[in-house]
């Protein structure tokens, strides 16, 4: 199984290289990703300039490393069309320093660059973890694995194109994970004015929610008792990789991505 891992956080990211180290151990992983932080980018590829490309050394032995001078979504669209002779049947980004909730997906590089592979016929995963300071990869980096080799194990009807967010915790407080529709629109921008002495210049902050409720099926679910299909937290990771039901956890946002 060939899997292709890439982000929006750029190729030297922590999150990047915990996935693709929990990602090499069910497949033979290959990293292309943006050569800097391409974070709010989106899908947007880059059309009227050359792009260029770097073979990296990676952290991680077997695994080839390639940074792109370009987005997300150039970095799947040339990985997937001329970087490399063979054929993938995974893609996962992340993992992203932060949510990709609801309709905020639409300005993710993160969720972006999954949606090249998917529109060329490729599973894809995109994983976040909705923290920006002390974010704990290792679940993350897990779930991913788990949730890719459910996704290879059956053949679907229409390619799958699936948005994972995890509060930043250890293994412990994750109870398992919840599939939900894709939600309104979490956040909006907010605009920062200043000046340096001779010009205006502003700050563009994504940092507004949309209003007192909005968003409450987009965000990381917490373990509920009233879950009919929890699952009990006392098992081990083994376990959980041979019992996982998409459908059956609490704690994890699963949103399936219908387009």
């Amino acid at each position: 199984m060939r899997i292709l891992v890439t982000n929006d956080d750029g190729v030297y990211s922590d999150g990047l290289w915990s996935l693709a180290a929990a990602l090499n151990e069910i497949g033979k992983v290959s990293v292309v990703a943006p050569d800097r932080d391409m974070s709010g980018i989106g899908t947007a590829m880059t059309l009227l300039s050359v792009l260029r490309t770097e073979k990296i050394q990676s952290p991680i032995y077997g695994v080839d490393a390639i940074a792109v001078q370009g987005t997300p979504a150039d970095c799947v669209i040339l990985a997937l069309e001329s970087l490399f002779e063979h054929p993938f049947d995974l893609c996962v980004s992340g993992v992203n320093h932060g949510a990709n909730l609801g309709l905020d997906i639409v300005s993710s590089g993160t969720v972006g660059a999954a949606m090249q592979s998917y529109l060329r016929g490729v599973p894809s995963i995109a994983v976040s973890v909705a923290s920006l300071t002390e974010i704990v990869f290792d679940i993350a980096s897990l779930t991913a694995s788990v949730v890719s080799k459910r996704l290879l194990r059956k053949d679907y009807a229409e390619t799958p194109l699936i948005n994972v967010n995890l509060p930043s915790g250890t293994k412990q407080s994750i109870k398992g994970v919840g599939v939900t529709r894709l939600g309104p629109r979490a956040y909006l921008e907010s605009v920062i004015e200043g000046h340096d002495g001779r010009r205006t210049h502003y700050w563009i902050k994504h940092d507004r929610m949309v209003g007192a409720d909005a968003g409450k099926d987009s965000v990381p679910a917490k373990s509920s008792e009233s879950h009919n299909k929890s699952l009990n937290s006392t098992k081990t990771n083994n376990e959980m990789s041979d019992v996982i039901e998409l459908e059956s956890y609490d704690n994890i946002l699963v949103e399936k991505i219908i387009l």
